[in-house]
């Protein structure tokens, strides 16, 4: 590690004279009365500016010719502790601003900013009094985190720390990474004696920068409990009890779009990484994070830029569906914003200069879907605003507002609030005349005020637990809400008032068509919901004789994003029996396993499969693909279904990981039954 020479700031740097004085007074903040009241400005916010910036920007991603690193580099690099400490001598970002990353942020209209105080590799970028691996051994020597929350008040935005649970200098922490399991032995180490220091960071940063959140990160490592989890999140309470906690201080993240229904689960926010829930996260406050590129720190061979278009419609489809976004930029070393991050900004704040209000402070759209785009809401009394958000001009001209059942009061383009639009009812539906010049930032958006809190009849639900069935399948047919009949045909026929009326489960019994529409007093008032379901005859069985137990497992070094078509030619470098369908010990980074053999199917029905793991996966059954999990990604499970004989029927299942955790498990059921692990006794080869 390089001297420690740590620079007054007061002399350095005059803003933070405040910062020398003698440390703050406890924190009496008040406690907010309800848990609406902690989430208010948040939920009112719904679009933030994530950081992520630290001593792995000096290599720009690359390290020793490879250059696909990013924030993970000392793990994925695989850079020795003493060698990645020399970094620290190397950190002066001379062109660091905080005043122009907050007026960033605020000019493209986000309304908070969270910052990268500690990423995995564990270097603080504040000033810590509990470690020497900050930037105050740095020749730079200046407070990021202090800098950034000072200039954050300044420009109106709420400022959040992202404190990472893992660490991987400080010699308490546990797991260490495999590769270096030989180097760094573990005799010595005390992961309680880890918590407590964490603790005392967790304490420290609360009570110099007050930070609005506290965006934890990495518990994912069997060393972090549920225990620990609840015991850092009332530390937080207890220090700031207004301020915002993230799901990932506990271990029930459920996935990395999810939010765990487990009672004893905490945190006030879920956390999807990279992608957005396609019905939104129902019920729960959740923010979605991404990044602008394919890395979230500083990578300098990274081209795969969304654009600035890509990026305003992810904004607006959280929006639509409850959530906030959290947009990633990873600076550069010398502390500046990449230009290409600096375009799309710039971008979405002309956008947000004359549409913020269709996104600040909305609600999730009450419609299912609309074929042109997306709805926001902002409901109220008397009047409620629906903002329709136009990502396709329809052919006709005319926006449909299915089920709506509200008046409308008027319609008008946002920032042409003088020219009314023309609206006419269509059955159960509202159409709102599209100007045929939209002019200014696109998508345009049409407002639509309506009499009181914006009253949609949803189209009713079809469910069922596949679209294919063997003998005979169970139907659900239902209302989204109260006070409606639902109606249904099983001919492809459209529903009247005179057509069977919905209870218990349907049963069919053969190839159908069934439709569902919802009926208030006799007349028709939803659109109507259709799904085809199929019988289908079982896969025979392969005529093979299979005498062993377990699946055939072979693993190959491989370097993936994705999983060839063409799976030939690799030489395996390992060959084993699997008794299940599980990762064995000692698996390591770019590495594939292949499982092949057979499934004994007990008897000719529908089997659905769910394949969970981290990166990607692939199943094949009688060389269909029934399942595809593949790409890089946390875990997350995707389900298939297919129709078998009684009998063999030849497998292969691929797994593959770059970097980072590994995990695979692979469940069945029957249907009417709970998915369940496919049994050692049911593989063959």
């Amino acid at each position: 590690m390089p001297d420690r020479r740590r620079r007054n700031p007061c002399v350095v740097l005059p803003l933070l004279a405040a910062a020398c004085a003698a440390p703050p007074a406890p924190l009496p903040a008040p406690t907010p009365a309800t848990q609406d009241e902690r989430m208010a400005w948040w939920r009112e916010a719904r679009f933030g500016l994530f950081v992520h910036w630290g001593l792995y920007a000096l290599p720009a991603g690359k390290w020793r010719g490879e250059d696909h690193h990013g924030e993970w580099i000392r793990d994925t690099a695989r850079i020795p502790r003493d060698e990645y400490t020399q970094l620290q001598a190397r950190w002066n970002p001379t062109a660091f601003d905080a005043d122009a990353w907050a007026r960033s942020a605020a000019a493209a209209g986000m309304k908070y900013v969270v910052l990268t105080s500690k990423h995995h590799d564990g270097f603080c970028l504040f000033d810590s009094a509990h470690t020497d691996w900050d930037v105050g051994g740095t020749p730079h020597g200046r407070d990021i985190v202090a800098e950034l929350a000072a200039a954050c008040a300044r420009h109106g935005l709420r400022f959040g720390t992202y404190h990472s649970i893992m660490d991987w200098h400080h010699p308490d922490y546990l797991p260490r990474r495999p590769w270096e399991a030989a180097a760094r032995p573990t005799a010595s180490a005390d992961f309680d004696r880890y918590e407590r220091h964490l603790h005392a960071q967790v304490e420290e940063l609360v009570r110099r920068v007050r930070p609005a959140v506290m965006w934890f990160d990495g518990e994912w490592e069997p060393t972090w409990t549920h225990a620990r989890g609840v015991r850092l999140f009332e530390l937080c309470r207890r220090l700031a009890p207004a301020m915002l906690v993230n799901n990932r201080v506990d271990v029930h993240r459920d996935g990395m779009a999810g939010f765990s229904t487990s009672a004893e689960a905490v945190g006030d926010f879920a956390t999807p990484e990279q992608e957005v829930p396609p019905d939104g996260l129902p019920g729960v406050d959740w923010e979605s994070c991404m990044t602008m590129n394919a890395h979230w720190g500083w990578n300098a061979a990274d081209t795969r830029w969304k654009s600035a278009d890509e990026l305003l419609r992810h904004l607006i489809d959280i929006a639509s569906k409850g959530g906030n976004f959290l947009l990633n930029v990873g600076p550069r070393a010398d502390g500046t914003f990449p230009p290409e991050a600096e375009d799309r900004l710039r971008h979405i704040g002309e956008w947000m200069a004359g549409h913020g209000e269709a996104i600040h402070g909305t609600t999730a759209s009450p419609f299912d879907a609309l074929a042109f785009g997306r709805c926001t809401v902002r409901a109220g009394e008397p009047v409620s605003r629906l903002y329709l958000h136009v990502f396709t001009p329809p052919p006709a001209g005319e926006l449909v507002l299915p089920g709506l059942a509200s008046r409308v009061l008027r319609a008008f383009r946002l920032g042409a609030a003088d020219a009314a639009l023309p609206v006419r009812r269509v059955g159960a539906d509202v159409h709102v005349r599209l100007p045929t010049a939209t002019g200014g930032p696109l998508p345009p958006v049409v407002a639509v005020d309506v009499d009181g809190p914006p009253v949609v009849h949803r189209t009713p639900s079809i469910a069922a637990e596949s679209d294919v069935f063997v003998d005979a399948l169970l139907v659900t047919v239902a209302a989204p809400g109260a006070g409606l009949d639902v109606h249904y045909t099983l001919d492809g026929s459209d529903p009247t008032a005179a057509s069977p009326r919905a209870g218990g489960p349907i049963a069919l019994h053969g190839s159908c068509t069934v439709k569902a529409a919802g009926f208030h007093r006799g007349s028709l008032v939803t659109g109507t919901a259709e799904r085809r379901f199929t019988q289908v005859a079982p896969r025979p069985p392969a005529k093979v004789l299979a005498r062993g137990h377990g699946l055939r497992l072979a693993r190959h070094t491989v370097d993936w994003q994705r999983i060839p078509d063409d799976r030939q030619g690799l030489v395996a470098e390992h060959d084993a029996i699997a008794a299940a369908v599980a990762l064995p010990d000692g698996i390591g980074e770019r590495t594939a396993l292949c499982f092949r053999g057979f499934l004994d199917v007990p008897a000719d029905d529908l089997y659905r499969f769910a394949l969970a793991s981290d990166d990607g996966s692939r199943l094949w059954l009688g060389g269909e693909l029934v399942v595809d999990n593949d790409g890089p990604h946390g875990t997350v499970e995707r389900r298939g279904a297919i129709a078998l004989g009684r009998g063999l029927h030849p497998l292969e299942l691929w797994w593959w990981n770059r970097t980072g955790e590994a995990t695979l498990s692979l469940q069945w059921a029957r249907p009417g039954e709970p998915f369940a692990p496919v049994p050692g006794a049911a593989l063959r080869h």
